[in-house]
């Protein structure tokens, strides 16, 4: 039952991440594609403003795997800190979560933005990168709990 227990945090933490990221690059992803029908020259203002809800998946990896690491050491048997492994997952897997499908949708406006004024892209990119400060923030949580 331990076991589970702690594996579950694992799960959650690259699950929801996961899942918040995919969502979220799925919107800007659309708005990206019907900006570039019309005009394909900028992929490479878009292409930053696609990928950027993404990473979200990429902090709940990170968390969990070094939740991996630490669990093949712990005596789950016995006690040895499951819930700990649990919780410590919690705070990247919901902040990735809502995180990711909010930055979506700050940069599925942004890629309208840049369909209108191109110069502007720079803009989209910045309020997009407040977003993330969370998921930061629900990273840097999990990070300093791991048992």
């Amino acid at each position: 039952m331990n076991q589970l227990i702690a594996y579950m945090g694992v799960a959650l933490a690259v699950a929801l991440a996961g899942i918040g990221s995919a969502i979220g690059i799925g919107a800007a992803a659309r708005a990206s594609t019907g900006v570039m029908s019309v005009d394909p020259k900028k992929f490479g203002k878009l292409l930053l403003l696609s990928a950027l809800p993404g990473t979200q998946g990429i902090y709940g990896f990170v968390i969990a795997f070094l939740l991996l690491g630490r669990i093949s050491g712990m005596d789950l048997e016995n006690g040895g800190n499951a819930w700990h492994t649990f919780t410590a997952g919690l705070p990247i897997a919901l902040s990735g979560l809502l995180s990711g499908i909010h930055q979506g949708k700050v940069c599925a406006a942004g890629a309208m933005m840049t369909a209108k004024k191109p110069d502007d892209s720079a803009k989209a990119l910045i309020l997009a990168v407040f977003v993330e400060f969370y998921a930061i923030l629900g990273f840097l949580i999990s990070f300093l709990m791991l048992p």
